[in-house]
Order: structure tokens, then C-alpha cells, then sequence
């Protein structure tokens, strides 16, 4: 069980690490610098690196992942580079990863490893822990049989069958008796959540998530609006759990921000699935902040990147402003080439607080272009909707007629309201009617 755990300790190794160029595989629209990243990620890890290896192939062995030759090149390196880990910018199989650390009697890491060890170092929360966990017990029950394999040489017989397999899957067991556990402790935070949602919306309070590619100074931007104090470092993932506060922003009343995990291309399916809970959140979110660093050569790619994920995340239809950021580290022409053109992109710099007046009246602009004043018409047994939507606080004025029907004039969101008109029998009255900056 050594090995199980040791992904939860930071690196302090030397590490060989290695990418590898399929020519069929690549995108049309992919990384200019893939493997920066990679290294970035390696280095926020702990980890140190001894020899970089980046080669072409025409595509993966299904046994090691990459040809022989190159297997016992990296073999020869390790051993004169002293180093002890192997890191693959890829993600590997277990058999893969058995058949590597084999040769190399070094430990093998792949991608989803290398995140997963990242993540479980920078959560701070007792809901970030447990998200971490439940990420790497799903990882690694594929790769339980690794721990184990003093036993292998057991190849049955009268005597000397059972005694691996049935280790293994006592072990096995009890993983899944963890990984149950940790859902059902996430699902009791996820209702308080719940609540939670209720009460700001109840309130009229309008919650604005900041989102982005990891390491695009949302962390920055978020202490600026609100603040805070929270961590922030030029490192990718240097933010991990979520936090929703209140802004500290003159003219912004009502407003909360939050500051979410960065994305990555290449999101692990076990950090997805872990996190889902967490970016649900954003679910609520009444807009959407995305941080670009336009500073980064490879910005459009990693905008991208964020957009396929929201939209696999069902988020597209969410109301969003692209925040340009670092501003200051760009050419002045390339600044007038990026000039805020409409009110979905602003230019700023967070750590110059620079831009922020433009930023806020981007925020005004959306939170009052969504908002509808409508008249609708209920049914007098309909009286749970009418208490509702006045608990909510969407009701300006009422009245009734002789027959007893009940007109409600709502000041509502335009989405909100297309769900509520959607999934109840309820008749609009009169044309909508947007409410005008000098309305709101």
C-alpha cells in the first residue's frame, strides 16, 4: 500500500521527464507549446528536472507506450542522471505503467498522476481534500495490482493459490469503501450548498464566478475586487479550492465574486467527475468573468480550451465578459489591436490595477440587460408560485380582478423567467420589457 500513498507527497526527485509528438494524432487547433506547460506543471509539483526528452513516433505501443529503442535510451539516461522518476506528458495505461517501471526500476508517472499529486498538495479546504482523495482512489484502484507484486511470482498449485488475489481484493474492497464514504460526506457539503444557492438568490444578491486557464491571474483580480488576501503566485494551479466573497468595489452593491480552479487542456476524467460538485457552483453563477493572459503567446489555444469545457459543462449559455489580463506585459499596438470593442472584453491589468473602471461598467451592463419587467397572469389555486416568487423578491406589483385572477408585475431575470414560464402553467400578459441603465 506503500505505493498508494506516496502520490499524495509532494516530489523532491530528479526527474527525467518525456513528451511524444504523434504526427496522425494532432489537432487542428492545438498548443503552440505544449510541452512548457508540461514543464510548468512538472515544476510546480516539487519536482526536479534532470533531462528533458521530446521525440516523434507514429503512434503508441500498446505494451510501453513508446518503442523499445527509446525505452532503453531513457533507461541508460536515468541511470546516469540519477534520477528516480520517470513523468510522461501523456496518460498511460496500468499495464503500460507496470511494464515501465520495470524496465527502468524507476517509478512512472503519467499526466493525470502528475496533476492528481499537484492538486492534493495545494488543496487547503476539508471539501478540497476530500475532492483530491476521491480523484486519486478513482486513479488508482486501476493500478492497485502494482503494490502487490511481490506476489506475482505465486503461480498457483496445491498450497499457493489465492493468497495475491484475495489481498487484492480485501484491498480493493476497502478503496471502495472509502470512495463511498468520501460521496457521501460530498453530497451532505453539496445540499448545505444548496442552501446556501436559495439564500443568495432569495436575497437578490448576484453571484459572478471568475473563471480561465490556469496560472491567468484570476486569483489577482478576485483579491483586487473583494479584498482578499488569498494566495496568489505565478504557478499553474496555485489556486485549488473555491471561495465566494463579497466585493469590496465601489458601485458594485449586491454583488459576490468567486474564484474557481483554474482549467487545463487535458482535464483528468477523475478531477472532472471529483470536481463536479465544486463546478456545478458555477452552475448558479449569474455571470461568467473569463481571465485570458493575453500576455501568453498561446492565448487563444488555452481560450479555447475553457470554452470546450464550459460548454461540456452545460455553462455556454451563462452571460460572460473576457477579461484581457496582463495587459501591461503587451506592446502598446498590440494594446489598441485588443481595445475593449464591445461590452464582452475588457482590458486590464489586476496586479497594476489597471482597467477596473472599465470592468465594472462591463458588469453593470450585463447584470441590467438580462433584467425583464413582465407582467403574468396565475390561476387562483397557484398560490405556491405567487409565494415564491415574493420570497424571491421578484414581485413589484399585484392585482387581482373579479374572477379572482392574479396579475404579478415581476422585475426578473430573462432566464429565470423562461423557466419559470416553462415549467409551470403560467400566462404572460403583457410584452416584455427590458429595464434601461437609467431604469435599474
Amino acid at each position: 500500500m506503500k505505493d498508494i500513498l506516496e502520490i499524495k507527497e509532494s516530489f523532491d526527485h530528479r526527474a527525467i521527464i518525456i513528451q511524444v509528438d504523434f504526427p496522425k494524432k494532432r489537432e487542428a487547433f492545438s498548443s503552440m507549446d505544449a510541452f512548457a506547460e508540461f514543464k510548468g506543471l512538472v515544476l510546480s509539483s516539487g519536482a526536479n528536472i534532470s533531462h528533458e526528452e521530446i521525440f516523434k513516433q507514429a503512434k503508441p505501443t500498446s505494451g510501453l507506450f513508446i518503442s523499445k529503442g527509446k525505452v532503453e535510451r531513457i533507461k541508460i539516461l536515468a541511470e546516469e542522471t540519477h534520477s528516480d522518476l520517470v513523468i510522461f506528458n501523456h496518460d498511460l495505461s496500468p499495464s503500460q505503467e507496470r511494464n515501465l517501471e520495470n524496465i527502468f526500476q524507476k517509478r512512472v508517472l503519467d499526466r493525470t498522476g502528475l496533476i492528481l499529486d499537484i492538486f492534493s498538495v495545494r488543496a487547503s479546504s476539508h471539501v478540497g481534500k476530500l475532492q483530491v482523495e476521491l480523484a486519486q482512489l478513482s486513479h488508482l484502484s486501476t493500478r492497485l495490482v502494482r503494490g502487490w507484486s511481490h506476489l506475482e511470482r505465486q503461480k498457483g498449485g496445491i498450497g499457493l493459490r489465492g493468497p495475491g488475489e484475495t489481498q487484492l481484493e480485501t484491498d480493493r474492497r476497502l478503496l471502495n469503501h472509502r470512495i463511498k464514504s468520501i460521496k457521501k460526506r460530498l453530497d451532505k457539503t453539496h445540499k448545505q450548498r444548496a442552501v446556501n444557492r436559495y439564500s443568495r438568490k432569495k436575497s437578490s444578491q448576484t453571484l459572478v464566478a471568475l473563471i480561465g486557464y490556469t496560472n491567468a491571474g484570476k486569483t489577482t483580480l478576485f483579491n483586487l475586487l473583494t479584498q482578499s488576501q488569498l494566495y496568489a503566485d505565478d504557478k499553474l494551479f496555485a489556486t485549488l479550492d473555491s471561495i465566494t466573497r463579497k466585493n469590496s468595489i465601489l458601485g458594485l452593491d449586491d454583488i459576490l465574486f468567486s474564484d474557481t480552479v483554474g482549467f487545463i487542456s487535458n482535464l483528468p476524467t477523475q478531477l472532472i467527475e471529483s470536481f463536479k460538485a465544486t463546478l456545478d457552483e458555477l452552475k448558479a453563477a449569474d455571470m461568467l468573468i473569463h481571465v485570458i493572459d493575453i500576455s501568453d503567446p498561446d492565448f487563444l489555444f488555452k481560450s479555447e480550451q475553457v470554452l470546450k469545457i464550459l460548454e461540456e459543462l452545460g455553462l455556454s449559455s451563462i452571460p460572460q465578459i473576457r477579461v484581457h489580463n496582463k495587459c501591461d506585459k503587451i506592446e502598446l499596438n498590440v494594446k489598441r489591436n485588443l481595445a475593449k470593442k464591445s461590452n464582452y472584453e475588457v482590458l486590464i491589468s489586476a496586479l497594476r490595477n489597471q482597467g477596473i473602471n472599465e470592468l465594472v461598467s462591463s458588469i453593470h451592463f450585463h447584470r441590467q440587460k438580462n433584467i425583464m419587467r413582465q407582467w403574468i397572469e396565475l390561476e387562483p389555486d397557484q398560490g405556491k408560485i405567487r409565494s415564491k416568487l415574493y420570497s424571491l423578491d421578484r414581485v413589484v406589483e399585484e392585482t387581482t380582478n373579479e374572477v379572482g385572477m392574479i396579475k404579478l408585475l415581476l422585475e426578473i431575470d430573462e432566464k429565470e423567467l423562461n423557466n419559470l414560464v416553462s415549467h409551470n402553467d403560467i400566462r404572460l400578459v403583457s410584452n416584455r420589457e427590458k429595464i434601461s441603465i437609467t431604469d435599474y
